[in-house]
Parts: C-alpha cells; sequence; structure tokens
C-alpha cells in the first residue's frame, strides 16, 4: 500500500469517530415532552395568581358535613353481640354434678319461696339482645348506668361479695360501668347445678347480706330480685337448660 492510499484511510476514520461524537448545543437545548409540560404548567402558575393561590392553599372541611360522609356504607352494630355458647353437656359430665352441689364448709341454704305475682323482668329478658340492653331496661340508675358500660370478661370477677358468682360458673360474658355514681356488673354464665339449686344458693347469699329477694316465674323463666336497705340491688334470671344445669343473667348494682 502506497503512502497516499494510507492517507486517504486515516482521513476517512478520523471522519467516522468524529460523527460519534457528544451533541451539538442546539440538539442538547431541545426540550423534551415532560420538560416542556412542567415548563408550561410553572408559566401558567406564575401568571396566574389564583391558580397558584388553590394550588398552594390548604384543603377545608366543613366538620358539619364530616358525619353525612358515606352516609350509605355498612356500619358496626352499635352493641356488641356475644358468639360465646356454653358447652350443650355442660350438666351431663361425670364430674360436673357433683362440683356444682357441693357445699361450702358451714354453708345450709336456706330455700327460696315459691314464685309470685307476674314476671315482668321474664318479658324484658327476653326482648334484650345484649347485657347492656337488659340493664338499660331496668330503667333509674340502672338504666342510666348502662348507657356507659364496656364489656370484659373481667368484670366477671368484680361482682359484689354479696352476690358472687355460683361456685362452678362458667362465664360466656360480661360487662359493667364503674364511676359518676355508677357500680353496675351485669354476667351471663352457665352452671351444670338445677336450677332449684340456684335459686336457695343466691336467695341465701342476698339474704344473708342484708337484701329482701323476691322470687318470679313465667314459665321455664325464673327471676330472684331484691333490694336492701341503704342502697344496692341484684338480679338473677334463670334458665333451665336441656342438659339439667341452669343459664343465668345475673346483674348487680351497687354493693
Amino acid at each position: 500500500m502506497d503512502l497516499m492510499t494510507r492517507f486517504l484511510l486515516s482521513a476517512l476514520l478520523v471522519l467516522a469517530l468524529a460523527g460519534c461524537g457528544d451533541q451539538t448545543p442546539e440538539q442538547s437545548a431541545a426540550p423534551g415532552p415532560a420538560a416542556a409540560v412542567t415548563s408550561t404548567a410553572a408559566s401558567s402558575a406564575a401568571a396566574d395568581p389564583a391558580l397558584t393561590a388553590a394550588l398552594r392553599d390548604q384543603i377545608m372541611v366543613d366538620p358539619s358535613l364530616v358525619q353525612q360522609a358515606n352516609a350509605d356504607t355498612v356500619r358496626p352494630p352499635t352493641q356488641p353481640q356475644s358468639g360465646a355458647l356454653p358447652p350443650v353437656d355442660i350438666a351431663a359430665a361425670a364430674h360436673a354434678q357433683p362440683a356444682a352441689l357441693a357445699a361450702s364448709p358451714g354453708e345450709a341454704l336456706r330455700s327460696a319461696p315459691a314464685a309470685t305475682g307476674e314476671c315482668r323482668q321474664c318479658a324484658i329478658a327476653r326482648r334484650s339482645l345484649t347485657l347492656g340492653a337488659l340493664a338499660e331496661a331496668q330503667g333509674g340508675r340502672t338504666g342510666q348506668c348502662a348507657a356507659n358500660v364496656d364489656y370484659s370478661a373481667g368484670w366477671a370477677n368484680r361482682l359484689p361479695r354479696e352476690v358472687p358468682l355460683y361456685p362452678d360458673a362458667r362465664v360466656t360474658e360480661a360487662a359493667g360501668a364503674d364511676g359518676q355514681g355508677c357500680a353496675l356488673r351485669v354476667v351471663s354464665f352457665s352452671s351444670a347445678a338445677p336450677m332449684q339449686r340456684l335459686l336457695d344458693w343466691y336467695y341465701t347469699k342476698s339474704g344473708d347480706a342484708g337484701y329482701t329477694a323476691q322470687h318470679q316465674a313465667d314459665g321455664a323463666e325464673h327471676v330472684l330480685a331484691g333490694n336492701r336497705r341503704g342502697g344496692g340491688s341484684f338480679l338473677a334470671l334463670m334458665r333451665a337448660r336441656q342438659d339439667g344445669g341452669t343459664d343465668v343473667d345475673l346483674m348487680a348494682d351497687g354493693g
């Protein structure tokens, strides 16, 4: 290869490499689509004070209209529903009845009086779906305190000593309210003991504590309720179970 040919090839190589270099200033300055949109929005906002204020100001909320939002949505119930159920064979187990009927040392039960009068509380209990509703239906101070009841199994451990849980009680639900003149306790439980045993036990316990108790019934539903001089009341709603045990809604106010 002669000298002239080598010179021409070198010149062509230099030109080819120059074509792969950086863009020209005109090409680098050409804005893309996004940059053009941003530039347009910025210039519009700068030119329109109202638009600038609308974009920068805080969102205003009308408190009177907040409660109307989502008016058609499904909301939770105002009172909790208990899904707890005692075992169907609570009184059928071989060990259940002896434990339920065992007497405490020195315990001598007095027989509850026979049911008399119309059982108004039985009808109230059938209409009350929750413990709070049952307490509210009592009216008076108990009904007022029912508006503040809190549901927790811990309330079953805070019943007054004068009206305690039956020894073999299996708690299914409990509620209560304290403060502002309230000392309300409401507990649902089941026992393996027959209803008559529970009636006698609560009649004796409440009588020893100074309560004057009355016994009413409507079919299979029985109520033992009483008041004490100086304050305090209790109510025990009882329903016989098919297995021989008893379901109880126990309410104590004051004490």
